[in-house]
């Protein structure tokens, strides 16, 4: 009897050694990914002879594909199982990865990264529930506070080696190496990983509000992304009103794709996916920008611009971890607060670059916000898990998925909006290069204007309800 207890323990702890080899690996891959092609964007932008508008479409096709699908692959994981998800979702992202550097031209490389986002919104749906599901409460902040290092272990050599290899070997090779990596992921799913946790199998998928939440984020994103055009107006306005039809349907239906009251009486849920909603809206467009202003307005190499770049995820990857511990023994709220608090600072001093400005200063404000991110993220991402049951993993997992791609999707629409203004088609270089500072200028103080409002909207979530 002991003998078998004790090889259970075993087992328990082979498979939560497995679950956070795979949630690390694939937390790693993604960011690595958009890390990389920042960096590389300026040379994408060259070769296909792309404006500033349309390269920011090269990020707006994945992030617009991921936020539409991350949701019901939440659901159907829950379902049918999450492991099974994952792996598909892998496969997809790393037959795209293959397309992609085979592009032939610029509409191809942008259709191939929305398949590319396809595939993500799998992982991204389904890898953080299998982590929650195999670590239980007083566990979870600590491995959400590594495998959330290893997202910014990925920013963090993503642009450095996206810049060698960009330079040395060309920008098709990012998306090759993505063939070896996503091989070996899947190999370690398979062989290393025991388990599917399908743990709402007795449920319906919900098909019809899965396409009413599709359509309707699809019409509000890419709305979003064209304005300030009278249809993008109404597009938006379609996709908002899709969203309350949506909410309406879903309070009727028998098996909802989310259950509402998740959001309507779990306020560490609901405040919690808004503080993650802003504070991704608020930063993600910030590396490209930086990205660009190194390159194109002060002459950096990709390669160097890969070594300033790094500082930011650095030192995410250094504190996350502690972060993440810190929530499970303290209230999230208060970690996260601060951290929203610190990527306030950062964008602030963002807001007075200029052409001169030293690079000790950008590595600085680099440093506030990795600092600020590293103590946000893995505790609000334990609150929001640690808030609901069992069943709810995958979809409650989804949602935080779907937050963080609304709000990249949010943060680049609101660039691309300020590039059309201020800059129409032009591509950038040192001849509009005043008409290019007055835009970083511009996003970064609405950046941190939303960061602000984020602060509040971190606080009143309330104390967290640990399950």
């Amino acid at each position: 009897m002991l003998a078998g207890k004790a090889t259970n323990q075993i087992d328990i702890r082979k498979n939560k050694r497995a679950a956070l080899i795979v949630a690390t690996l694939s937390s790693f891959l993604g960011p690595f990914m958009g890390s990389s092609v920042n960096v590389a964007l300026p040379s994408i932008g060259q070769e296909f002879s792309m404006s500033a508008v349309l390269l920011g479409w090269v990020n707006t096709a994945f992030l617009l594909s991921a936020a539409t699908f991350t949701i019901p692959f939440g659901r159907l994981g829950d379902i049918y199982g999450r492991k099974k998800i994952y792996m598909l979702g892998v496969l997809a992202f790393t037959i795209s990865s293959v397309l992609i550097a085979n592009s032939l031209s610029s509409t191809m490389l942008i259709l191939c990264r929305a398949l590319q986002g396809f595939g993500a919104s799998m992982i991204f749906a389904t890898g953080m529930a299998i982590l929650i599901s195999v670590y239980p409460v007083g566990e979870r902040g600590k491995a959400l506070g590594i495998t959330i290092a290893a997202v910014y272990l990925g920013l963090s050599t993503g642009p450095f080696f996206g810049g060698l290899i960009t330079q040395h070997l060309g920008w098709r090779f990012i998306f090759w190496l993505n063939l070896p990596l996503g091989l070996v992921l899947l190999s370690v799913i398979f062989f290393m990983l025991k388990g599917d946790w399908a743990e709402a199998k007795e449920m319906k998928f919900d098909l019809i509000g899965s396409m009413i939440l599709g359509l309707a984020l699809l019409s509000t994103m890419y709305g979003f992304s064209k304005l300030p055009s009278v249809y993008a107006g109404a597009l938006v306005a379609v996709g908002l009103a899709g969203v309350v039809v949506f909410v309406i349907y879903e309070m009727r239906v028998k098996y909802p794709l989310i259950d509402i009251n998740l959001f309507r009486y779990n306020t560490v849920f609901a405040f919690s996916n808004l503080a993650a909603l802003i504070n991704y809206a608020a930063t993600f467009a910030v590396s490209f920008l930086l990205s660009l202003y190194l390159q194109k307005i002060r002459g950096f190499s990709p390669q160097d611009t890969g070594f300033i770049l790094i500082s930011q995820p650095i030192v995410q990857a250094i504190f996350s971890p502690v972060a993440g511990r810190l929530s499970d023994r303290i209230e999230p709220r208060t970690v996260a607060s601060a951290g929203m608090a610190m990527t306030l600072i950062g964008l602030i001093l963002l807001v007075f670059l200029n052409i001169e400005t030293s690079l000790i200063y950008v590595i600085s404000c680099l440093v506030f916000l990795g600092f600020g991110f590293a103590l946000f993220s893995s505790p609000n991402t334990n609150a929001i898990m640690s808030s609901v049951g069992r069943r709810f993993y995958g979809v409650s997992a989804a949602v935080v998925g779907t937050m963080r791609q609304v709000g990249m999707m949010v943060s680049m629409g609101i660039v691309m909006m300020i590039l059309a203004l201020l800059l129409g088609q032009a591509e950038i270089g040192l001849e509009n290069k005043a008409a290019f500072i007055r835009c970083i200028k511009i996003a970064f103080s609405v950046f941190a204007v939303m960061c602000f409002g984020g602060i509040f909207a971190s606080l009143a979530r309330g104390k967290m309800n640990r399950k």
